[in-house]
């Protein structure tokens, strides 16, 4: 027997969250898989010595926030780069790194994905966004987009603002999810893109292997419409469930900033009938809700086509495929999960 779905499941297309300004602030923290990370309990591979190399890099730039030991060590030593730029391949411990110096960094900072960060702005305007962030010791920006030049020089205006008022700004590559071996140049890229800030950044490159590549090379697990009618009931917690098109819809109504909001509390979300998508506005705010899926850890249960195939072949071959790739990894981890 099929179950009502209007009466016994929330829908998520019922979820119309408000944030204000300060409440967007306070989001911005590192995800919650990464909210006990520390520089000591990051493993380096031996094989990779750029790991370690990295670990005590972050210790050198968490130093300068100290004060110097005295008059003659100041002269000795030479003024910190404001910046620091962590460039590897996926699944190398970027994040961990980023949200361990986070972590120790003093006063008030701010840890968001590139995208966040761009949403922030578009949601505030980027004047009120400047004066939201002016005065934070750090800004952490995990995944740093070069594939839209315009919000590369937004962010590049508005960084090039906040280190003049004195905050540091610490930073990672956004690279393939499915190749190691893809987007070695990032660094180059970024020091490219950012122009004026690039010598403010000590870039390091940091190998090693995907320690997510089981993930990605699965494929995301796909129910039958009577298997998701009990889903609700099996999962605990609060489980959504909506069509996928529905989803789509409501994505469109609600600005990327919100999204965060819009999964809070939720512990398992239900989607039927899954379909190729073929217009990149739907496909990059999929992306941008995924990111918030992923971070909060909420499963996905879905029928029809496999969540690793929702984007169009020309999308995959396009200007935007490093966020594909990045989502349709996410998605399998978030499927695939289930039985771990």
């Amino acid at each position: 027997m099929t179950l009502d779905r209007t009466t016994t499941s929330p829908r998520l297309i019922d979820r119309a969250p408000e944030l204000s300004g300060a409440e967007m602030a306070a989001q911005l923290v590192p995800p919650r898989q990464f909210s006990h990370a520390t520089l000591d309990n990051y493993r380096p591979d031996s094989e990779f010595p750029s790991q370690a190399e990295a670990v005590d890099a972050v210790r050198g730039f968490l130093t300068s926030w100290k004060p110097s030991g005295g008059l003659f060590s100041r002269r000795k030593a030479a003024p910190p780069k404001p910046g620091i730029y962590l460039d590897g391949g996926f699944g190398v411990g970027k994040t961990h790194l980023l949200a361990a110096l986070w972590h120790n960094a003093p006063g008030r900072k701010y840890f968001g994905t590139f995208i966040e960060y761009t949403a922030l702005i578009g949601a505030l305007g980027y004047r009120d966004a400047v004066q939201l962030l002016r005065g934070a010791t750090l800004i952490a920006i995990d995944e740093f987009e070069l594939d839209d030049p315009g919000d590369t020089m937004m962010m590049t205006r508005l960084l090039g603002e906040l280190v003049e008022s004195g905050s540091r700004i610490a930073a990672t590559s956004n690279t393939p999810p499915n190749a190691l071996g893809e987007g070695r140049f990032a660094a180059s890229d970024f020091l490219r893109e950012i122009q004026s800030l690039a010598d403010r950044f000590r870039t390091l490159r940091i190998d090693g292997h995907d320690y997510r590549r089981r993930d990605v090379q699965g494929s995301a697990r796909v129910y039958s419409d009577s298997e998701l009618d009990g889903i609700p009931s099996q999962q605990p917690g609060v489980v959504t469930d909506d069509s996928f098109t529905e989803v789509l819809r409501h994505l469109a109504t609600i600005h990327p900033s919100r999204y965060v909001k819009l999964v809070d509390g939720l512990d398992g979300v239900v989607w039927r009938d899954v379909s190729v998508i073929h217009s990149q506005t739907d496909a990059l705010r999929l992306v941008a809700f995924v990111d918030r899926l992923y971070d909060a850890q909420v499963p996905i249960f879905s029928s029809g086509v496999p969540l690793d195939q929702v984007f169009a072949p020309e999308m995959m071959s396009g200007g935007y495929r490093k966020k594909y790739l990045r989502a349709i990894s996410r998605m399998i981890a978030l499927t695939i999960g289930q039985d771990q």
